[in-house]
């Protein structure tokens, strides 16, 4: 159980542990009703969540059917803020950009980084970001250039904080030596647990803050999945493999012993699972997604979820890596700038 604030690397910017993925707002998981997707932003803060995560690219994704494109998630979350900008922390991401061939850009030039900045800035209609992330390394581009021109950002007071997410250990150790890197945000559950081996040790040592998304492994942790769901073109999961027929139906028999051991302790899982990450020995600030706003709420609750050492011993046993099928993601083409 945790409701303190935590603090985002070396910075002065603290936010409460459990906050706010907005990228299903705009696309990835089916269609999303802005009013609805707006009413649970509202209830969130509300409810205490202070800490919203979005990306330029949601909305236009290559890959997934969208009816909205790119930027649409941040004007949407803009929108939503308006008149509260002083409740809350924004996060954003540049760095990866649609390609009209069914694949992605990565781009992390330095004057790319500038322009992404401003682009996100009009459209969140702010003048600065608490956090920058560059979504996705672009290998083409040495880390200390990308994240030189990121810092430059928070000289000019448009970024208060600058990120990484889905980095390797080595890449976060060359950035940390250029600038502050203040947050790293990768996947994290208690079904997807890469990160446990190398990278949540160094964000411990260099004092970065890690952000888990998907914390409620793309919300089949909450428990409202059966075997005969089934994910249309429009929904991301549809190209996962822990999401595929024979891998999903021996996932959801894990599901089933955290229902279970929820339902003894009168928590929805969800509520554990957040609680699971909370419990773990690093700075931990989940950002788990959802457009409706009684899961917000709910998701919020999570920090009021006690965990024993037995308890969270237990769980992890349950959802042993060795015993979850199915890698992080299919593949994913990425085409030459």
């Amino acid at each position: 159980m945790r409701d303190a604030h935590i603090t985002l690397g070396h910075t002065d910017i603290a936010v409460r542990p459990i906050g706010l993925g907005c990228m299903g707002m705009s696309q990835f998981y089916g269609d999303a009703d802005e009013q609805e997707s707006i009413a649970a932003v509202h209830a969130a803060i509300d409810a205490g969540i202070d800490h919203f995560d979005t990306s330029d690219i949601y909305g236009a994704a290559s890959g997934v059917r969208s009816r909205n494109g790119f930027g649409h998630n941040e004007e949407l979350l803009g929108r939503a803020v308006r008149g509260r900008r002083d409740q809350v922390v924004l996060a954003t991401k540049f760095g990866t950009r649609p390609h009209p061939e069914d694949g992605v850009v990565f781009d992390g030039r330095p004057e790319y980084v500038a322009q992404a900045c401003e682009a996100s800035l009009r459209r969140l209609g702010v003048d600065h970001v608490d956090l920058y992330y560059q979504h996705r390394y672009d290998p083409s581009v040495p880390i200390e250039d990308t994240v030189g021109a990121m810092a430059e950002l928070v000289e000019a007071g448009k970024v208060r904080a600058v990120g990484l997410s889905n980095v390797q250990p080595d890449i976060l150790r060359r950035a940390a030596a250029t600038a502050p890197i203040s947050a790293l945000q990768s996947e994290y559950s208690l079904w997807s647990r890469e990160v446990e081996r190398e990278v949540l040790p160094v964000c411990r040592e260099l004092g970065i803050t890690f952000v888990p998304y998907s914390p409620l492994g793309r919300a089949a942790l909450a428990g409202r999945f059966t075997a005969d769901s089934a994910f249309d073109g429009d929904d991301f999961r549809a190209t996962l493999p822990k999401f595929e027929a024979a891998n999903f139906a021996h996932n959801l028999r894990l599901v089933e012993g955290l229902k279970a051991f929820a339902d003894e302790r009168g928590h929805a899982p969800g509520q554990v699972a957040l609680a699971w990450l909370l419990a773990q020995p690093y700075d931990i600030a989940p950002i788990p997604g959802t457009k409706r706003a009684k899961y917000a709420v709910e998701n919020a609750a999570a920090t009021a979820v006690p965990l024993s050492a037995d308890d969270i011993a237990f769980l992890a046993e349950l959802f042993d890596p060795a015993q979850v099928r199915g890698e992080q993601y299919g593949t994913l083409k990425v085409r030459a700038r």
